[in-house]
C-alpha cells in the first residue's frame, strides 16, 4: 500500500566513536528507506544518539570532560558518519535536545496522571557495560553472560510501568492480529 512508512536506526549510544556496526545498521536502514521512497511511500527516517547513562558518565570522567561536552563531541562523530555514508535520514535526534526532553517530560507526566507507573526497586547483579540486571542463575563464572563484570545492587529505586493492567486488552489484540508479534519465534516471550 501507499501508507506512510517510518523507520529508525538504533538510537546510538555515545560512550565511544562509531564503528562498523553503526555503519551497517545505518546503511541497512537507509536501503529500506530509499526502497520505500522509490515505491511511492511517504517515508520518515530517523537516526540519532542516546546521551544518558552510567557508561557515558564514566567514560566522560575518564577523559576529564563534563558529560555534556563529551556527548556533544561523540554525537557529532555519528552525524559525520551519516554524512560520509550519504544516509538519507530526515531527522537526527539527540536525547539531550530540548524538544526531546520536553516530550519525555510530557510523556512522564501523562503516565503519572494516568497512574500507569509506580515506584519500586531493583535488586540484583548489575552490569554497567550491559546496562542490565542479571539473576544468579544467568551469571557465568561470576560474570554477566556477555563476560562483563557485575556488581551487586541492593534496592535501587526505579519506576515501573503497570503493564499487567493492559494484559487483557493486549492479549485480545494479539489474538485478533496474529501477525502483530514478529518474529513468530519470539511470541512465547512476549506472551
Amino acid at each position: 500500500g501507499k501508507s506512510p512508512f517510518e523507520i529508525t536506526t538504533p538510537i546510538y549510544y555515545v560512550n565511544d566513536k562509531p564503528h562498523i556496526g553503526h555503519a551497517y545498521t545505518s546503511i541497512a536502514s537507509d536501503v529500506i528507506a530509499r526502497f520505500m521512497r522509490l515505491s511511492g511511500r511517504d517515508v520518515y527516517f530517523l537516526s540519532g544518539t542516546d546521551e544518558h547513562g552510567q557508561k557515558v558518565e564514566k567514560t566522560a570522567a575518564e577523559k576529564g570532560l563534563a558529560p555534556k561536552d563529551f556527548v556533544d563531541e561523540v554525537s557529532l562523530s555519528f552525524r559525520e558518519l551519516l554524512d560520509l555514508l550519504n544516509i538519507s535520514n530526515d531527522y537526527f535526534i539527540r536525547t539531550t535536545d530540548e524538544d526531546h526532553m520536553k516530550a519525555v517530560q510530557h510523556f512522564w507526566k501523562t503516565l503519572v496522571e494516568k497512574d500507569a507507573i509506580y515506584l519500586g526497586a531493583y535488586e540484583g547483579w548489575y552490569s554497567v557495560r550491559d546496562e542490565c540486571y542479571y539473576t544468579e542463575t544467568e551469571l557465568v563464572d561470576g560474570k554477566a553472560p556477555t563476560g562483563a563484570e557485575v556488581e551487586w545492587v541492593a534496592k535501587e529505586p526505579s519506576y515501573f510501568f503497570k503493564l499487567s493492567e493492559y494484559e487483557d486488552k493486549l492479549l485480545e489484540y494479539y489474538e485478533a492480529n496474529p501477525g502483530f508479534i514478529a518474529p513468530e519465534s519470539r511470541r512465547n516471550e512476549v506472551l
